[in-house]
């Protein structure tokens, strides 16, 4: 309105101002006829009144043509493009602003119980990062099985800020993005392998599960929700883990490391666990132990649950909610 405000100043001094004009006060003439007062205009004063009231007119009309750009402006600016993936991406459909379309309606059922299931609050799927949720995970094997690594290869051992940026990330995009040790695929590949033998030796044959986590595992079996686990671990070590401690056979889907181009904080091996549980991202809920993932569910428009489990509770505040274990209330 500032902005309306002031071009209307701007034309309106454009009109008046006029070096070639002056603006004259004229005092009406007055007669006196006996106890009443008569005043009479002259014909130039009246011809300057209509001249004046014919500019104010021109003003107020310009005025109105700037108010209306400028209005027109601020809803271009905000309209919602129709053509864009038909509204999918954000949550409208065709331009419409409220109500947002219900993603997880499907029209193609028939069955109208079933529709009215898939749009309740139990249709959902549940993503789980393997360790530091659901076993006993210790951070400092990870730094030691880098540092074991480079002292092997003959390079600088990293430092413990590039140990903790590397947290959550596919062995090769470590080592190539960060450390950047190698950029040759076979190479990455040998020493994304020698990592993980060196972590396993370091780890032994430990699987434990953390408190709570088993019972918290037969709630979500017992009432029918998928579950599926996501990890950057090999998908041998993740299937000889979950024999360790019982629960093979109880995750519909399993995404490790051979499955997903880049790890964490990218949201790619997320959203794929989504599509091998069938359930939409948005009806989602990631558990994990990290500010990365976190960031990772939140990019797939998921929801994310915080095990404080190597990091402070306040450290976590970014994830929906935040709990220092898996437990049933």
């Amino acid at each position: 309105m500032d902005s309306i405000c002031a071009s209307t100043s701007i034309i309106a001094h454009q009109v008046f101002d006029r070096k070639s004009q002056s603006v004259v006060c004229r005092i009406p003439i007055v007669e006196f006829a006996g106890r009443r007062v008569r005043r009479s205009w002259s014909l130039r004063m009246v011809a300057r009144q209509r001249k004046d009231r014919v500019l104010g007119l021109a003003v107020r009309a310009q005025a109105a043509e700037v108010t209306k750009e400028a209005y027109a402006f601020r809803e271009d600016r905000i309209r919602i493009p129709r053509g864009l993936n038909d509204g999918s991406d954000s949550g409208l459909s065709h331009g419409r602003l409220w109500p947002p379309a219900n993603k997880a309606d499907d029209p193609a059922l028939h069955n109208p119980l079933l529709r009215q299931e898939r749009m309740g609050c139990g249709w959902l799927g549940v993503i789980f990062e393997w360790e530091g949720v659901v076993v006993e995970y210790d951070p400092e094997l990870e730094k030691q099985a880098w540092l074991a690594l480079s002292q092997e290869e003959g390079k600088s051992p990293p430092p413990g800020f590039v140990l903790k940026r590397i947290e959550g990330m596919k062995n090769e995009q470590a080592i190539s993005e960060v450390l950047c040790w190698s950029r040759d695929p076979s190479e990455l590949r040998r020493l994304a392998s020698r990592k993980e033998e060196i972590y396993q030796r370091l780890n032994g044959e430990f699987h434990q599960f953390r408190t709570g986590s088993r019972e918290f595992l037969g709630s979500l079996i017992n009432n029918g929700i998928p579950m599926a686990v996501a990890s950057t671990r090999p998908r041998k070590f993740l299937e000889e883990s979950m024999v360790a401690v019982g629960v093979e056979g109880s995750f519909s889907a399993i995404v490790a490391a051979e499955d997903v181009h880049r790890g964490k904080p990218d949201p790619e091996m997320f959203v794929y666990a989504a599509q091998l549980l069938s359930v939409i991202p948005e009806r989602c809920i990631v558990f994990g132990n990290s500010n990365s993932t976190v960031e990772a569910a939140h990019d797939a428009q998921m929801k994310c649950v915080a095990v404080a489990s190597k990091h402070p509770v306040y450290e976590l505040g970014a994830a929906d909610l935040v709990e220092p274990e898996l437990e049933m209330e």
